[in-house]
């Protein structure tokens, strides 16, 4: 079964972000300037109305601003002036006045993880820790009030984050000692930032079944010291040995129990998204059964949170089930499914992403692809054969390469579909050679702006100074080719808040103030777009959202400042005021 929209191929469009006139509707067109749409007498009062406002619908080549939009129904039936769009407003009306206030787009988060935001809010949080010995207190505090035997779990610690080294470190990171002493009775398990790593205390090795003998799995590395025993260090694949072990907790739980936890999950990550003016969310690898949960609150109407879902899974829990899960605007264009998730490789902090030379602080390594390319391929074929998108993450620059090279297989021997939209998420590292290859492929590069402010103090480490400056993070070169560069946060691997990616996007500050490479950073306009129209198009959703424009969604983030014209460093000051999904105001500040 083969599932393709027939619209002009990707593979021949330029660089779009700065170039909507193609996707703007005439109707939007015609609304934005203050004209029919706005003017014409309404069949029946809006349910919002916005006024006295700056609106950026980023609509028609000029991106035209406007003051007042009404809603009703989901969708957005006027935009023009004040006096325009008053017309619209009738007894039931919610009326907002903006007070001259910004509203854009609602923001799309291009690539997260949306159950593990919700995880993230329910067990320790390592992010904020200073240092590893601000790590192991924290473990020694929670085991003080644990059962015997229960697991410990955290997230969010990064070796080249903290004030000081460890002492004794194995590879720059910690051994186990300090962290088993605090908790002798309780596994722990503490995933790294980025997710690709994980360590665990002598408990959680011991449960795993992790000693001096135990060989790497493929595509995983169990760091040792020099004496042979396990340090606590599992990179990459070698973390499933130790969540097995998790997994039996989990098991052991009733259904009930383990279907409030998930439907918590849910309720805390769709709280902190409309926080912080998330109206969509591309969730970056879920399995069915979350697939199935999400499905069931849709239906409940408990997904204020716009979702697009890439299914995650191997050869054989894939080819039987996808044609079940395909689903595009479901509940409401609450949620939609089609499009894989696959991993060529790990993360640079991590020393996991496959490089094409060394790493420059580990010489003995190139880093590791976490799947086979070969069955990515595989994958990729039976993807575009059910007709779904597929999106690989390669970070390191040999991954990129690998996954552009099965793409272009894939897409030579089905000559025949256009418009395919595949993308690469993360594209941190790309050796210049293979930057065309993006936009003659029509591939979409699906990065995330803050990882270039949160990882600048130690790229260059890794990579050494040439290979950081030509193929870390290029947003301007990528965008120079003619490719679609997306914008996003890797929740919970960073905050998910769009602001501090977007001040990033258009500054690359790192810490300390110093700029990495200033030279690729997107312009105010550009990076805006990258969060809000680009997201829409690389989940094919920009007849729906990205813009605002008569007919489609009334999605809108109003924030308390102007992003596009003030000092650079008052983004990070800037606030969400509302955040209007569908026409409904879903948050508030204050209230």
């Amino acid at each position: 079964m083969i599932r393709h929209r027939e619209v002009p191929s990707v593979f021949v469009q330029s660089f779009l972000l700065l170039a909507l006139a193609a996707c703007a509707t005439d109707a939007g067109d015609s609304a934005a300037t203050g004209g029919a749409a706005a003017g014409d007498p309404p069949a029946g009062a809006a349910e919002l109305v916005l006024t006295n406002g700056k609106i950026a619908t980023l609509a028609g080549e000029g991106g035209e601003v406007v003051s007042a939009l009404a809603s009703r129904e989901g969708r957005i039936v006027a935009l023009g002036a004040d006096d325009e769009v008053s017309g619209w407003i009738g007894e039931s009306t919610e009326v907002i006045d903006l007070g001259g206030r910004l509203a854009i787009p609602g923001f799309i988060e291009g690539h997260g993880h949306f159950m593990g935001l919700g995880n993230a809010r329910m067990i320790l949080d390592l992010t904020t820790a200073d240092t590893w010995d601000d790590i192991v207190s924290l473990v020694g505090e929670a085991a003080s009030s644990a059962e015997p035997g229960a697991w410990i779990s955290g997230r969010g610690w990064h070796q080249e984050k903290w004030s000081e080294p460890p002492d004794p470190m194995v590879e720059g990171q910690p051994v186990h000692d300090g962290l088993s002493a605090v908790s002798p009775a309780n596994p722990v398990i503490l995933t790294h930032a980025s997710g690709h790593a994980s360590f665990v205390n002598e408990r959680a090795l011991e449960l795993a079944g992790i000693d001096a003998d135990t060989p790497n799995p493929p595509g995983g590395e169990i760091v040792h010291d020099a004496t042979g025993r396990p340090t606590g260090v599992l990179r990459e694949t070698a973390q499933r040995l130790a969540r097995a072990a998790f997994a039996e907790e989990e098991a052991n739980r009733s259904e009930a129990e383990r279907d409030e936890r998930a439907r918590e999950q849910v309720r805390l990550a769709n709280e902190e998204l409309l926080r912080k003016g998330v109206t969509s969310f591309q969730d970056a690898g879920s399995g069915f059964g979350t697939v199935d949960l999400l499905r069931t609150l849709a239906d409940e109407g408990a997904l204020p949170v716009r979702l697009y879902v890439m299914l995650q899974g191997g050869m054989e829990t894939l080819e039987g089930r996808l044609d079940d899960y395909y689903m595009v605007g479901y509940g409401g264009d609450r949620l939609t499914v089609r499009s894989i998730k696959q991993v060529a490789d790990g993360a640079l902090g991590s020393h996991g992403a496959w490089l094409l030379e060394p790493y420059a602080d580990m010489p003995s390594s190139i880093g590791l692809p976490t799947t086979p390319p070969e069955e990515i391929e595989r994958i990729a074929r039976l993807a575009i054969e059910r007709g779904y998108q597929v999106n690989t993450h390669a970070i390191g620059d040999r991954a990129n390469r690998e996954v552009l090279d099965l793409y272009g297989r894939t897409f030579a021997d089905h000559a025949e579909m256009s418009d395919l939209r595949w993308r690469i998420e993360h594209a941190q590292h790309v050796n210049p050679a293979d930057i065309p290859r993006f936009a003659e492929l029509g591939v979409i590069a699906s990065m995330q702006g803050v990882h270039a402010c949160s990882d600048g103090p130690w790229i260059i480490l890794r990579l050494g100074p040439g290979r950081a400056r030509s193929g870390a993070y290029v947003w301007r070169d990528f965008m120079r080719a003619g490719v679609i560069v997306t914008n996003g946060t890797d929740v919970p691997v960073e905050d998910a808040d769009p602001l501090a990616s977007f001040h990033c996007t258009v500054t690359r500050v790192i810490e300390g103030g110093e700029t990495f490479f200033e030279g690729q950073a997107m312009t105010r306009e550009e990076a805006l777009r990258s969060y809000t129209w680009a997201n829409a198009y690389a989940a094919f959703e920009e007849d729906l959202k990205g813009t605002l424009e008569v007919g489609k969604l009334a999605d809108i983030t109003v924030l308390s400042r102007d992003i596009l014209t003030i000092p650079a460093d008052e983004i990070l000051e800037t606030v969400v005021d509302y955040t209007i999904i569908g026409g409904r105001t879903e948050y508030s500040r204050g209230s």
